[in-house]
């Protein structure tokens, strides 16, 4: 057993919010279903699923509903049995209407998985392995949604001898990661095993902070003898879960400005992501469902449950005690995660957490006042990437979006807050830089 419980590394700079992860001790409950389901066809980066069924159309829960349009694409499963309502635009937690599958549950039924069947993955060469994996409809569940398979397909010309896994969940509030590493240990290892065969790593690094002892000593005393699987404990700090830094932090080796983990020999995959296929790909079956951590003082029942994809926000709102109004709502965790624009946006394989605020909360939040800048560099002492927030701040305001990329490497930012975070002059810098990095590419496209 390859277990390194002392070895505590970390990146230099990055901050240290309160954890605020009051959910670490709650396992894994389901909630049950929603009247109605809707389903967005863009739950992942790249082109939108493709419709297969039609309106009234009865369906099992598992079965295929929306295959992948092209490899840069997932296919969608149906998360319940029922019958297609609709299949129309719907709004999204991103704001504009999305077309999606709108899926009216029965109530009477049990709401077993009745597609899919057991089968022997051991025969599958990489390229079958990856056809398996696109066939689930994984995505990144640590909230970037980024097609899963697509990140294991190596590009030729390159070769990848390290399997990553990330089991930081850095982010206040989220504990999804943390209970699946316990609850679903056995599964994590099945998944990696399916995921470095797909990949070609000759070995695996399972990073995950020490905030999180139980579940390094979980996984640690479950791996197999003579695996080249290593347990690696980092110290707490956000944001310690950027996969370039957890690279670093793990490998030693630095990712190139603009470039991609293949390019130093890794591949990063999120705890969730491989758990959940060691769990889906040996029945042949799809993502229907996720564990989604929903906390936040405006929450009456905190925890983590396990929700089918599509379970309008209101919904669950309800059922766990929150009478507050949409904008109070954050999808992910409060640094990187975005307010919602309606309650009646559905749960999607991106949703890694539900925060539900006050209204006490947010005005503590506003009463802040917004300040010139005084130049005192503590956004500079935070950028985990060495970038200068100040001087790209600055050229934000000028609308000097083209230097920003050119001269002050924008695109290699992130947007994990630590700047804004620290600015005393509560100068709302990631803001501008999602700014920035739109109109950069409106011109583009132009």
């Amino acid at each position: 057993m390859a277990w390194f419980g002392l070895q505590r590394n970390t990146f230099a700079r990055g901050i240290h919010p309160p954890e605020l992860k009051s959910t670490q001790g709650e396992p894994i409950r389901r909630l049950d279903f929603a009247p109605r389901l809707i389903l967005p066809l863009n739950q992942h980066i790249g082109k939108p699923a493709l419709p297969r069924v039609r309106k009234h159309q009865e369906v099992v829960r598992g079965e295929p509903i929306a295959s992948a349009d092209g490899f840069f694409s997932a296919p969608l499963h149906a998360p319940a049995t029922g019958v297609i309502e609709d299949i129309t635009l719907m709004p999204s937690a991103r704001g504009p209407k999305a077309l999606s599958i709108v899926l009216k549950v029965y109530a009477a039924d049990d709401q077993r998985v009745r597609y899919g069947q057991e089968r022997d993955l051991a025969p599958l060469n990489p390229s079958q392995l990856i056809a398996a994996i696109q066939d689930t409809g994984m995505v990144g569940l640590g909230g970037a949604a980024f097609p899963t398979h697509v990140k294991l397909a190596v590009p030729e010309g390159s070769q990848v001898d390290t399997l990553v896994i990330n089991g930081c969940e850095c982010e206040p509030f989220l504990t999804t990661d943390h209970r699946v590493m316990l609850e679903w240990a056995d599964d994590l290892l099945a998944g990696i095993d399916y995921v470095r065969r797909a990949c070609g790593a000759q070995r695996v690094l399972i990073g995950i902070e020490d905030n999180k002892w139980d579940a390094a000593a979980r996984i640690a005393g479950r791996l197999p003898p003579g695996a080249d699987i290593a347990v690696r404990t980092v110290r707490s700090k956000y944001p310690q879960g950027s996969e370039k830094l957890l690279i670093t932090v793990l490998t030693g080796r630095e990712v190139p400005s603009g470039g991609f983990p293949h390019q130093v020999g890794c591949v990063v995959q999120n705890a969730a992501t491989v758990a959940s296929l060691g769990r889906l790909l040996p029945r042949t079956q799809g993502m229907i469902e996720r564990v989604v951590t929903i906390s936040g003082p405006g929450i009456a029942k905190p925890g983590n449950y396990l929700l089918p994809l599509g379970t309008p926000m209101d919904y669950v709102l309800d059922r766990l005690g929150f009478r507050g109004a949409a904008g109070e709502i954050i999808v992910g965790g409060p640094m990187m995660g975005q307010a919602v624009a309606s309650l009646d946006v559905p749960v999607t394989k991106a949703v890694s957490g539900i925060l539900a605020l006050t209204a006490d909360t947010l005005a503590q939040q506003q009463a802040g006042q917004l300040y010139p800048c005084i130049h005192c560099g503590r956004c500079l002492q935070a950028c985990p990437l060495h970038l200068n927030p100040m001087q790209l701040g600055l050229l934000a305001a000028a609308r000097e979006y083209a230097a920003m990329a050119d001269n002050y490497h924008l695109q290699d930012c992130f947007e994990c807050g630590s700047c804004s975070y620290t600015c005393p002059a509560n100068i709302p810098l990631v803001q501008y830089f999602r700014i920035a990095k739109a109109m950069l590419r409106e011109q583009g496209a132009a």
